[in-house]
């Protein structure tokens, strides 16, 4: 608190009559606010969201399919309490990034570290990482996040491509964050396409077994989100 700040509280306090102790609980409550605030901002800072999503922003009558109330009850963060990752699945344009990101701006309010990445993004790191000799360094650090939020999970083909141990390096991230914090996968493909896209059959069911294990498994059917918000015209950018 500012000098400043402080003469306004003493004066404040004068007026109205405040006792000591009770001037000192305001002063320190007022304090432990702003730092609430700070941190909260921090962690806001460091998840990396594309956009600031909040739930109450979401437009529920667009889409009846979407289970309003589950949404609302990953947001209160007790699947991340409990350790248990999300699996989102849905065709492109459905709100799923949206969601996820609101979800992971609330888990940022609840005191939770987030991290938000595309899976392209996600494998261009670790592949970079891998010629630099530095791989495991970046799997400590995306496993020491609460929340990891891997969006656009098989959005294309040609990250995939691009590198040849990504199923291998997709696994090491999973592997190190089981049971160590909660993990949410955004996807359009099915989980029997996940073999056929990772390239790797054999790991790519052992990647699958350690996400939806004891996981929450989320499916988004209907219309497009995005072309709802675009006035009913799906725009060119792919991305949600």
């Amino acid at each position: 608190m500012t000098a400043a700040h402080l003469d306004a509280a003493l004066t404040q306090a004068d007026q109205e009559g405040l006792s000591h102790l009770a001037f000192l609980h305001r002063v320190i409550a007022a304090q432990a606010q702003l730092r609430r605030e700070r941190a909260t901002q921090q962690r806001i800072k460091e998840a990396r969201f594309r956009e600031l999503k909040t739930l109450a922003s979401f437009d529920w009558n667009f889409n009846k399919a979407i289970n309003r109330v589950q949404i609302e009850e990953l947001a209160t963060g007790d699947f991340i309490r409990r350790r248990q990752n999300l699996v989102v699945v849905g065709q492109s344009g459905v709100g799923k990034t949206f969601l996820v990101q609101a979800i992971g701006l609330s888990a940022c309010t609840l005191g939770y570290r987030v991290r938000y990445i595309t899976s392209a993004k996600l494998l261009r790191d670790l592949t970079a990482s891998l010629a630099d000799q530095t791989l495991p360094k970046r799997v400590r650090y995306y496993a020491h996040f609460e929340v990891l939020i891997i969006d656009e999970f098989g959005f294309e083909r040609i990250e995939r491509l691009e590198s040849p141990q990504a199923a291998s390096l997709f696994y090491k991230i999973i592997d190190a964050r089981s049971q160590q914090g909660s993990t949410v996968l955004v996807t359009n493909i099915d989980f029997e396409a996940w073999g056929d896209y990772l390239g790797d059959p054999p790991l790519a069911m052992a990647f699958l077994d350690r996400v939806v294990e004891n996981a929450i498994i989320l499916k988004i059917q209907g219309r497009s989100y995005r072309a709802h918000r675009a006035g009913g015209s799906e725009p060119k950018d792919p991305n949600e």
